[in-house]
């Protein structure tokens, strides 16, 4: 494993004498617009291991994505070998359905400190909840980003995760979604402590996420990649494109239905993935089409 073989994949060539925030914020940008999050695995067939090696030779060598724990386990190896101080932490991921944080642990992200302030760095989140900088680790404080407005709080140790949502715009509805950015609108994503984690700690979530039933990986098939504007997402058969800020406090959603051969096509002209097994789309009825504001 080589940082300059990582470096071409995210076509990042900019300097990194210095583990700086500057940095840090320029590597995680290249990463996100070139690594999509995917869960394609688990419908081609194959099983993900999570070990570096593994992740490494899929997403480095490949040109595949991965699901949160393998890109954020990239991320923070790319992160150890230039030099940053950053460790792994655990989240509960929120649950729209139940209205309620998951009981257990179900996401990895990075937690990276520079010139004694923290940072939170989570490239495998996916969607449109997505951020597109390091967010300062600190609790009540809106960070404005081209993605929306992101807020952390903290209470007794626990902190939370969370977005302000903007309008969606339609050219194929007669008046924009009701999602209103006000303070009302808050949209919850995931609650975490700062207690450092090892990678070990999530190969029984990621042997259960590959095999129950009832998650959501197992229920759709799904391809998500920012982009210099927004974001594709490919969740079963469904293609949609958001262009966010397309008009005032509003994005542009774009959605079109595809057929077995246009995923394919789409999976490689828009996401840059080749797959070496046959893709089996799925998207079980009743649960939201796409990953745009899926509650």
């Amino acid at each position: 494993m080589h940082i300059e073989e990582y470096f071409a994949r995210i076509s990042y060539n900019e300097s990194h004498q210095d583990a700086d925030l500057q940095t840090l914020t320029d590597v995680f940008q290249h990463h996100i617009q070139a690594i999509p999050f995917e869960n394609l695995s688990m419908h081609c067939g194959e099983t993900i291991h999570l070990d570096l090696e593994s992740t490494y030779n899929k997403i480095v060598r490949k040109k595949r994505g991965g699901w949160c724990l393998e890109s954020n386990h990239l991320l923070f190896w790319a992160l150890q070998e230039l030099g940053y101080d950053v460790c792994i932490l655990g989240a509960n991921s929120y649950e729209p359905a139940e209205k309620a944080y998951t009981a257990e642990m179900n996401h990895i992200l990075l937690k990276v400190v520079i010139k004694g302030n923290s940072y939170i760095v989570d490239a495998g989140f996916g969607g449109t909840y997505q951020a597109w900088q390091p967010l300062l680790l600190i609790s009540g404080k809106d960070q404005p980003q081209i993605p929306g407005i992101f807020r952390f709080t903290e209470d007794n140790g626990t902190w939370y995760f969370e977005k302000v949502k903007r309008k969606h715009y339609d050219p194929e509805q007669s008046a924009p979604s009701t999602d209103t950015p006000d303070l009302g609108n808050i949209r919850k994503i995931y609650t975490f402590t700062l207690e450092p984690r090892h990678i070990n700690d999530f190969q029984e979530l990621n042997t259960y996420l590959q095999v129950s039933p009832d998650n959501i990986l197992r229920k759709k098939s799904i391809s998500t990649l920012q982009t210099l504007e927004g974001v594709y997402a490919l969740v079963g058969w469904t293609f949609s494109e958001l262009k966010y800020n397309y008009l005032e406090d509003m994005d542009l959603l774009q959605v079109t239905t595809l057929t077995d051969e246009e995923v394919e096509k789409t999976l490689k002209e828009k996401f840059n993935i080749v797959l070496e097994n046959k893709l089996v789309p799925i998207n079980v009825r009743g649960l939201p089409p796409n990953l745009v504001d899926t509650d």
